[in-house]
Parts: structure tokens; C-alpha cells; sequence
């Protein structure tokens, strides 16, 4: 099945407005800024349709029970809802799927990678006045409830399960081989979440060359982040180039050749050989 495609220019650009807005206002809304970014992707997602999505996560969260009692309960509560009862849950599959990282397809498929699945657990669970927020580990993505002291960790992406010190140990040393370290439970700001999952789709897109415009609307997006790498700059050249805009991906290229330029000379000249090879490709 091929991927959604993205969205008209114009629609694309007031999209991508919103975006910038919403990320550099002053509480950036997690469940907006997936939703902008789902449009990006799928054309097919328009108002209502995201409106939509936002009104099943107040529906889903009208059905926890009210104040179930200290991070454990939430935990187990959130568990027996969407992990249980509407069978929230990942699979290997799903990392090699576009949709996965879409929030409103993961509310319909109930299926996704675990910061997406995260997502809808910490959106439910914060309508319904959980303490709750993201837990980025090192190659794997979970909730947490409570504070340092008293904090319970969830694993969406496996319904949900309710983890113990030991799981969450293993998670980390399975994923990156590396031992957990305390600093790595620190709960994950909103605009983290939303790089991390551009970084989610801009990977996806960088083993399959032929979707190249997914690869260039994930950059341009995490681009209008309030922080960003310079890299991203680089890249974004790159892929217009790619994508036979040899001017623009040239001037991108030249752009970030004087950055470099500060630190690294050598490495600048290197890009801006890459720049006039570009150009050379418009003869």
C-alpha cells in the first residue's frame, strides 16, 4: 500500500504556518502539533478531520475512571483502557509504515510506533487530569506517571504494561546497550516529542529514495522548531538537489558552507564544491 501523499502547496504552506506558530507559542499543544504534522503528510487530512482526531481522545479520556488514585493506578487505569479494551499496541510491522507516525491514523488503526502510541496515552491521560508526560529513553519511548520519587513507567507499544525497574533496564540496554541511567526518565517537553517523531519519519524516508518529498517536508518542518541543528540545513540541500532543485539546493548548500566556515574551513570548501557540482547539473 503507498504511503499518503502530502498536501497542495497552498494548503501545505498554511500548514506549515501553524506549525511554526503553534511550536513557538508560549504552551505548545502536543496533540496540535502531531496533527499539523499528520496534515503534512496526508493530503486527505483536512479540518475536520483533525478535529476529528482530537474529539476521540476527548472521548477515549470521558471513559477513565475519575481520579483512580496515586501514578500506579493511573498507569494500570490507562492500561486497561486503550491497551486492553481498544488494543493499543505496536508490532515490528509497524516501524516500516508512514502511517505509524500519523496520529490520526494511529487512532484508527490503534497501531504505531511507541512515541505515537505515547501520545495517545499521555493525551487521554492528561484530559483526564493525569499526572503524565513522555519518557525518551535511548531507542524506545515510554510514559510516565508521578514524580522522580514516586514515578511509574508504561510501555505503550506493549499495550501499556506497567514497568518495573528491571524492564525498564532492559529496555534501555536492549535498545541502545547501555546501562539505564536516572537522567534518561526526565520527562521529554512537547517540542522533544515532535522532533523526535520527525526524526521517526525522516528516517523512514531516507531508505526510500523515491519518497524524497516525505524526507524534504520532515526537515522544512523540523526547521521551524524554535532549536534545531545546523545539519538540517545540509540535509534540506541535499534533498533538493535530490530532487532535481539544483538552484535552491545549491544556495542551501552555499548558505551553509558559511556557517561551517566559521569552525571548519575545510569542511566548508567540501560543501561548496558539493554547491557548484549542483549547479554544473543545471548545463
Amino acid at each position: 500500500m503507498r504511503p499518503p501523499c502530502p498536501p497542495p502547496p497552498e494548503r501545505s504552506a498554511e500548514l506549515r504556518q501553524r506549525f511554526a506558530e503553534e511550536a513557538r507559542s508560549e504552551r505548545p499543544d502536543l496533540s496540535a502539533l502531531c496533527l499539523l504534522l499528520a496534515a503534512q503528510a496526508d493530503g486527505s487530512l483536512d479540518e475536520a478531520g483533525m478535529d476529528t482526531a482530537q474529539m476521540e481522545l476527548d472521548r477515549l479520556a470521558g471513559q477513565l475512571p475519575f481520579r483512580p488514585g496515586g501514578p500506579r493506578a493511573w498507569a494500570v487505569a490507562l492500561c486497561e483502557l486503550l491497551g486492553d479494551r481498544y488494543g493499543f499496541r505496536g508490532c515490528a510491522a509497524d516501524y516500516q509504515r508512514l502511517e505509524s507516525s500519523l496520529l490520526h491514523e494511529v487512532l484508527v488503526r490503534r497501531r504505531g510506533l511507541p512515541i505515537l502510541l505515547s501520545v495517545v496515552w499521555m493525551e487521554v491521560a492528561r484530559r483526564a487530569g493525569a499526572p503524565v508526560y513522555g519518557v525518551a529513553l535511548p531507542g524506545h519511548f515510554v510514559v510516565g506517571f508521578g514524580t522522580a520519587e514516586e514515578q511509574v513507567l508504561a510501555d505503550p507499544f506493549d499495550g501499556g504494561r506497567v514497568l518495573t525497574g528491571a524492564d525498564a533496564e532492559l529496555l534501555v540496554v536492549g535498545a541502545a546497550g547501555v546501562p539505564l541511567d536516572p537522567a534518561m526518565l526526565a520527562p521529554a517537553d512537547p517540542l522533544d516529542v515532535v522532533r523526535r517523531i520527525l526524526n521517526n519519519v525522516r528516517a523512514w524516508a531516507a531508505t526510500r529514495p523515491e519518497r524524497s518529498d516525505v524526507g524534504l517536508w520532515a526537515v522544512e518542518l523540523s526547521l521551524l522548531l524554535p532549536s534545531h541543528p545546523a545539519q538540517l540545513r545540509y540535509e534540506r540541500a541535499q534533498l533538493l538537489v535530490q530532487r532535481g532543485d539544483f538552484l535552491r539546493g545549491a544556495a542551501e548548500l552555499e548558505a551553509y558552507a558559511e556557517v561551517v566556515g566559521a569552525v571548519d574551513e575545510t569542511a566548508a570548501d567540501r560543501v561548496r564544491q558539493q554547491a557548484h557540482a549542483a549547479r554544473a547539473m543545471l548545463n
